[in-house]
């Protein structure tokens, strides 16, 4: 998963910058247009007026380029309310399910490997288990159904729970380095048989760095587009 980042504002970082914007005076706009056209006209030789065609084609030339610019405006106007629709779209998604598309995790050889998997009904018993690429079972982590002092629960409840995987194969063996995958098997307070995996959490929060939003799923922040399935 994205490792978690920490938002700034302007409020407690940066500083604001003053100095006013100059005028790009290389760039001519259609005042500046239908002021020549109008010197142009004022200091014509009276004896040899100018050309109605020419007027006429200046003209066009000025409509044109006003046209332009209310259409330029016009499309910075849609991208701005489409992104702002973008991001309401994004908050709407607050208590839903997202899927990373994966439940595969990265182990080192000889380390642990810490990961979170999200169970939506209360576990009263379950095994995760740990795959290799061939999608065979190669190790299994029990399910603590004890509390912090160290009392049996009747159940865990349902939500994103943190595990550890020390690397030791069924068979004994420490784990390669390579990728793992990460199921798991459960039953709820009725004694339904359940599963889920790794990859799946429920949007917890949403925010937005530098117009990109990013989503709280586990106890980190991904990209949305690192988001493949919201349900």
């Amino acid at each position: 998963m994205a490792i978690n980042s920490v938002g700034q504002n302007l409020a407690t970082h940066g500083s604001v910058d003053n100095t006013p914007a100059v005028k790009d005076k290389t760039i001519l706009g259609k005042d500046d247009f239908m002021k020549l056209l109008l010197v142009e006209l004022q200091h014509q030789d009276p004896t040899e007026p100018m050309d109605s065609e020419k007027i006429l084609s200046q003209t066009s030339q000025l409509a044109t380029l006003e046209a332009s610019e209310n259409t330029n405006k016009a499309l910075a106007d849609l991208a701005a309310s489409l992104g702002a629709s973008q991001h309401f779209s994004t908050i709407a998604a607050i208590g839903k399910t997202a899927d990373l598309g994966s439940n595969a995790i990265a182990h080192d050889k000889g380390s642990r490997s810490t990961f979170e998997v999200y169970f939506p009904e209360d576990i009263k018993a379950g095994t995760l288990e740990i795959l290799n690429n061939e999608g065979k079972v190669v190790g299994t982590v029990d399910i603590d159904m004890k509390d912090k002092e160290g009392n049996v629960l009747a159940k865990k409840d349902a939500g994103v729970h943190q595990f550890d995987w020390d690397g030791v194969l069924s068979n004994g063996a420490n784990a390669e380095s390579g990728i793992y995958y990460v199921t798991a098997s459960y039953k709820n307070e009725s004694g339904e048989a359940l599963t889920t995996r790794l990859g799946t959490y429920p949007i917890e929060a949403v925010r937005f760095e530098g117009g990109k939003a990013l989503v709280k799923v586990g106890s980190n922040y991904v990209p949305l587009d690192d988001i493949r399935e919201v349900y």
